[in-house]
């Protein structure tokens, strides 16, 4: 078996302000295999955003172990976490972050503008072109963000986060900005890219978006209070990442797990 693509041991995570000292995470073990889809959850306070920031080697730990894809990265610096950071992760974020004056394919060129690959402009144009195709968007290389909507943005966003061909995909409320119909298009993307191969770790505070993953870890107080392996939800099968987004079918049923039921509580 090939190493897990993540693996933390007693990770935590101290913030002093004044005199007084936050303990954001207490003792955090989490191994994540390669080709899992992860959704992690938890209340505000709980310590979800600050793992998700040491997960996207953003922040470093207090004390404990944290690797990724077999590298060490708890105690690199700001730039060895920038360089791990740009090679090995993807992300996607709840308000796209894209530039507003430039393209799609430009927009999704940028990670490799920064990697060390030494691609040359049409190797780079190819990757982009391919990734944009990969989640529904081929033929709007040439549009810019205002002439999408905003599931489009988001594939643009996703594209972008592909184009390294990453170890995982690290999306933070990737749905948080989005209507019920389009957050399952874009579900149903990281869906497939799951089903191809990709790890995906997926932070949401909605449990209706977390039964799509395959497991959910729920973090409360800083520990990880519940990690359970569910029965995936298909998303719309209309919304297919390699073809127009289709009208969105509405499934009878849904899961119930102890995770989730406390969660709409």
């Amino acid at each position: 078996m090939s190493a897990p693509v993540i693996e933390i041991r007693d990770l935590t995570k101290v913030y002093r302000m004044g005199e007084v000292e936050v303990r954001a995470l207490a003792g955090v073990t989490l191994v994540v295999e390669r080709g899992d889809f992860v959704a992690i959850m938890g209340p505000s306070g709980s310590g979800k955003s600050t793992l998700m920031n040491i997960l996207g080697c953003l922040d470093r730990p207090t004390s404990g172990s944290y690797k990724l894809d077999g590298v060490d990265v708890s105690r690199l610096d700001r730039d060895g976490r920038a360089e791990i950071r740009n090679a090995k992760i993807g992300f996607v974020f709840q308000s796209f972050n894209l530039l507003a004056r430039t393209r799609a394919v430009e927009n999704v060129e940028l990670p490799l503008l920064y990697s060390d690959k030494g691609l040359s402009a049409p190797e780079r144009l190819r990757l982009c072109r391919e990734a944009l195709s990969r989640v529904g968007l081929a033929g709007r290389e040439d549009h810019y963000p205002s002439q999408l909507s905003g599931g489009q943005q988001q594939r643009v966003a996703i594209a972008r986060a592909l184009v390294t061909d990453p170890a995982i995909l690290l999306a933070d409320e990737p749905t948080g900005n989005l209507d019920s119909r389009t957050s399952e298009e874009i579900i149903a993307i990281f869906q497939e890219l799951n089903a191809a191969g990709k790890t995906v770790i997926l932070i949401t505070h909605e449990p209706d978006i977390a039964a799509h993953a395959r497991r959910v870890v729920y973090v409360r107080d800083g520990q990880i209070w519940r990690d359970e392996r569910i029965v995936q939800v298909p998303a719309s099968v209309g919304s297919s990442a390699v073809g127009e987004p289709e009208p969105a079918i509405a499934f009878p049923f849904t899961i119930a797990t102890p995770a989730l039921e406390e969660a709409r509580r």
